[in-house]
């Protein structure tokens, strides 16, 4: 294929990404075994990176693996690799597996090195078609394992949940396990009920977003009614608004789900005022570094 010309990271260096190589042996390659994190940057400022490094040394604990670097030595890598990019708004991708081993063995190797892999892509907003008219969903139950709590690149049954969206024609696909909503395959989830926002609590059972910490923030900073507790799936097919929020998305209205309208279809009246809370907070915080 053919890359894009942007400047990436591996194991300490930065180069054209179309140069960047890691070894067939790489446990990250053979199995799975790595987290990962990716980053919004807005006028080369990132979103919350504090909490972002959180999250990514919580992963790398949960799966017994090091943690390469020390926060600062993080952020500092982070901004070399922003500065080197020609666009202002970006996402950072943030890669670490457990490195190449020889033998090919499930168990943990004695000794290894981890792969530390970085890019970033331009980061361009939702259309203005999908902010004014929301978009459409449809539901699967959640066939991931039970630890989704844990940023893993292991992502194939989000991949498969995520293709059913892409062959029906929509933006996404919402998970239910055991009667319950627990996310979408690349987003969290939000209900709207009788003016309340119903958030599901974090929990094993969903990554909790960055951009879903930040809308229960704004929700909580303007005064809008709100529960997290856990969600039945036929409070979901009765809202009068589903919302997604994610990195990339930043906050989008469901107004169909299943081929079913959500409410009266179109986006309901708490989900303008999020999304203007959500761009006031980028504007006005983000684009200028305020946010730390």
């Amino acid at each position: 294929m053919d890359f894009p010309p942007l400047v990436g990271f591996l194991n300490g260096r930065f180069e054209p990404l179309a140069d960047l190589q890691i070894s067939v042996l790489d446990r990250g390659f053979l199995f799975g075994d790595g987290i990962y994190e990716a980053i919004p940057v807005y006028n080369r400022h990132p979103l919350r990176l504090t909490e972002h490094l959180r999250r990514l040394a919580d992963s790398l604990a949960a799966i017994n693996m090091p943690n390469p670097y020390g926060a600062e030595e993080w952020a500092s890598l982070i901004q070399k690799l922003i500065a080197q990019q020609s666009f202002a708004d970006q996402s950072v991708y943030v890669q670490i597996t457990r490195g190449p081993a020889f033998p090919r063995n499930h168990a943990f190797p004695t000794v290894t090195e981890p792969t530390v892999f970085m890019f970033a892509d331009e980061l361009l907003p939702p259309c203005k078609e999908a902010v004014a008219n929301g978009v459409a969903a449809v539901s699967a139950a959640d066939i991931r394992w039970l630890q989704c709590n844990i940023k893993a690149i292991s992502l194939l049954a989000n991949v498969l949940l995520k293709q059913q969206a892409v062959d029906a024609g929509v933006a996404e696909t919402i998970l239910f396990r055991d009667g319950y909503l627990q996310e979408g395959a690349s987003s969290n989830i939000l209900i709207v009920k009788e003016g309340v926002l119903l958030a599901p609590p974090p929990s094993n059972l969903m990554l909790t977003g960055i951009t879903y910490d930040l809308v229960i923030e704004l929700a909580k900073q303007h005064n809008m009614p709100l529960e997290v507790r856990a969600i039945l799936q036929q409070e979901v097919l009765g809202a009068d608004e589903v919302w997604l929020t994610s990195s990339s998305k930043e906050v989008l209205a469901v107004v169909s789900l299943d081929g079913k309208p959500v409410a009266n279809g179109l986006p309901g009246p708490l989900y303008p005022m999020m999304y203007d809370y959500f761009q006031v907070f980028k504007n006005e915080a983000m684009r200028l570094g305020k946010d730390k």
